[in-house]
């Protein structure tokens, strides 16, 4: 997590991340679910695309409130960025998930805990994958 990204690196490391995920989810989530590939390719590509805007847009933010308050680059510091990040999108998937799938907010809050608990350790391992690729890259 450095401030210095990109507007193009910051949609670049967005795009990574939900290409990464879609073809990690979409064949999860059919299988859990019973429900056919297309379908669930769907519903994953549209939540994947809120969540890109949400992670550029919160990222953005949230590099700038480190370096504004001087706040150290540690494995704390990256658990809470994972719980807001992930926080944000459980505030807007949910309604979206009950209205797309006709089931209450209560229901589909259930049903997205479950994608939670794989995106919280996702989010974390990604983004410090991607900055250590891209501390490896930008010192060569």
């Amino acid at each position: 997590m450095t401030a210095d990204k990109s507007i193009l690196e910051r949609i670049c490391q967005a795009i990574g991340f939900e290409l990464l995920a879609i073809l990690i989810c979409t064949p999860l989530l059919a299988w859990i679910m019973d429900k056919p590939m297309l379908d669930m390719g769907v519903v994953t590509v549209v939540l994947a695309a809120l969540a890109l805007a949400w992670n550029v847009v919160f990222n953005g933010v949230f590099d700038r409130v480190l370096r504004h308050f001087a706040v150290v680059h540690n494995a704390w510091t990256r658990v809470i960025h994972a719980l807001l990040f992930e926080g944000g999108l459980v505030a807007v998937g949910v309604p979206l998930i009950a209205w797309w799938l006709d089931v209450s907010l209560w229901q589909a809050f259930l049903m997205d805990i479950g994608v939670l608990l794989f995106f919280l350790p996702y989010t974390y391992v990604y983004h410090w994958g991607y900055d250590v690729m891209r501390a490896r890259l930008v010192s060569a």
